[in-house]
């Protein structure tokens, strides 16, 4: 079998080295299919969800009670993408009680079995983005149709000074929206 060494090759976007069932903390923004306005508007600076953003909340909201060693941060949807922050416990860290540490990092690996027993964030964003999109699609009746872009983006929180801009930048994301160059109505400066 040959490869086709024309054809564009699609970046990795993980770092090669880096265990992403670590605790810690993640920052992971994940976009539509195209970047389709499918989620509601922003008017003022003021997220207005639809139906399909509504189940997007949902599922994010949910994901702790399938995932118990995520914790879930700061969150907003746009209306063609959504950012969150997600810290990753460790075992010992759910049991003790400890808040999750931003900086954290664990390797959890079994060394009896050589099997992870958590999941990884890739594991929690394939559910997360699975399950809406099935549910969004029945609502559309859309099935089998891609709902979300094959891959998203996530940042590792290094530290809390990091953590506390990346929740600001959260927390502004619909303020910025007028200004954001995906708004089609955008100001432009």
């Amino acid at each position: 079998m040959s490869h086709n060494t024309d054809l564009p090759r699609r970046k990795y976007l993980r770092l090669r080295s880096y265990d992403y069932a670590s605790a810690g903390g993640y920052f992971v923004t994940i976009c539509t299919h195209q970047q389709a306005f499918l989620f509601g508007a922003v008017q003022e600076g003021v997220v207005s969800l639809n139906n399909a953003g509504r189940i997007v909340e949902q599922f994010w909201e949910e994901l702790p009670q399938h995932y118990p060693t995520a914790v879930l941060d700061s969150f907003v949807i746009m209306p063609n993408h959504v950012h969150g922050i997600l810290f990753l416990q460790s075992i010992d860290e759910i049991r003790s009680g400890r808040r999750p540490d931003p900086t954290g990092s664990v390797n959890r690996v079994d060394a009896r079995s050589g099997h992870r027993p958590d999941p990884t964030l890739s594991d929690i964003i394939r559910s997360f983005k699975t399950f809406s999109a099935n549910r969004i699609n029945k609502l559309r009746d859309t099935t089998g149709q891609p709902l979300w872009q094959r891959s998203y983006f996530e940042r590792i929180i290094r530290n809390e000074r990091e953590l506390n801009n990346i929740r600001q930048y959260i927390s502004d994301n619909p303020v910025r929206w007028e200004f954001d160059w995906e708004n089609p109505d955008r100001i432009k400066s």
